[in-house]
């Protein structure tokens, strides 16, 4: 295949952004963020990466105590602002465009990881598995269902964050709205048992979502901002019942904000649901379409041709091959992803995967 019949090497427009191609770094939590602190080796591991056609950083806290993984980075401090500084100025003296993942993990977030603060969710029901703490392997806690007064707090941190991104150098944020986090906790049936204005219907179940959108839109403007989402994805205990339905509906109920994209997980990580949504998404969702889930280059290129979609997000291609799109250029191998070095700390495994050009 040569480069000008390849469509994901084609440059496109992402709301105000003039990408150069069409691949997209997809959100991988490292853990490299000790004390939630980003800093130069995070700054070195994205900007290796700046050929990308847009890189999306790993989820990043909204506010404190809401960890899910321990070394995750914030966004919620100056100190923290001054430490993403460093990775967005990398990228752009690399060429490169950067979006911030913007997160609230909900119920999980452990205790242990925390200093005991507890789990706050759309419902008092737990995620039915364990989880890696200071403490060893622990079982998640019953989460407490948060208030309606705690959920405009946690809509005013998610604008905060998009103020602090901003101030920190960021192209744009991408909302977190998939995986079993808090706005997914809020989106599905599983997870969000309330009976209020923020749980039933479709429409009271994604009141969260779009408070969120809109409070981040207004610091940013629309074509700044992507949204996430796993309609499938029943990692963290999610479910639910007519997936389909679901996807239709908050793609139509997207149309209105202008976002920059949609990012569309196609599958579920554990195969307990299976539909084809990005389909619907592209029926429904009027914007640029975002797809991710284990697309090789050569079926991302018949996507884009195909207009099933109109960029490709790659997660651990682009993880183990900082080069990858010149990799795809050339149709050269890639480096295999070593899965024992994703979440710990040091450069082994996060910058020390070599370019072509070192190994040729």
């Amino acid at each position: 295949m040569s480069v000008t019949e390849n469509e994901l090497l084609s440059p496109v427009i992402i709301g105000s952004l003039e990408l150069p191609n069409r691949v997209v770094m997809a959100p991988l939590t490292r853990t490299r963020a000790p004390q939630h602190q980003p800093n130069a080796l995070m700054a070195k591991y994205y900007a290796q990466r700046a050929s990308t056609g847009l890189l999306v950083t790993e989820c990043t806290m909204v506010r404190e105590g809401t960890s899910s993984f321990g070394d995750d980075p914030g966004i919620y401090s100056a100190q923290q602002i001054e430490g993403w500084k460093l990775t967005t100025e990398a990228v752009h003296q690399a060429g490169g465009r950067i979006f911030m993942q913007i997160w609230h993990a909900g119920r999980a977030a452990h205790p242990l990881l925390n200093d005991g603060k507890e789990a706050v969710a759309p419902s008092a029901i737990a995620i039915d598995d364990v989880t890696h703490t200071p403490e060893g392997k622990k079982p998640y806690t019953v989460p407490r269902a948060l208030t309606v007064e705690e959920i405009k707090e946690i809509v005013a941190s998610f604008r905060q964050a998009a103020v602090n991104a901003k101030e920190a150098g960021f192209d744009g944020v991408e909302i977190h709205g998939a995986n079993g986090y808090l706005i997914d906790q809020f989106l599905r049936e599983s997870a969000n048992q309330r009976t209020d204005q923020y749980g039933g219907s479709f429409e009271n179940r994604s009141r969260f979502l779009r408070e969120i959108i809109e409070a981040v839109t207004d610091v940013l403007g629309s074509e700044r901002v992507g949204l996430r989402l796993s309609p499938l994805n029943s990692f963290n205990s999610m479910k639910e019942s007519d997936p389909i339905a679901w996807t239709a509906y908050l793609s139509d109920m997207l149309n209105k904000y202008n976002l920059a994209y949609l990012h569309l997980m196609r599958a579920d990580f554990f195969g307990l649901q299976e539909a084809d949504v990005v389909p619907i998404a592209r029926e429904h969702y009027q914007g640029h379409l975002m797809v991710n889930m284990g697309y090789t280059p050569q079926e991302a290129n018949q996507v884009i041709k195909n207009k099933q979609a109109d960029s490709v997000a790659f997660g651990t291609g682009i993880l183990a091959n900082p080069d990858f799109v010149e990799r795809v250029k050339q149709g050269a191998e890639f480096n295999e992803p070593d899965q024992t070095t994703f979440y710990t700390p040091g450069e082994e495994g996060y910058t020390d995967y070599p370019f072509m050009k070192d190994v040729s």
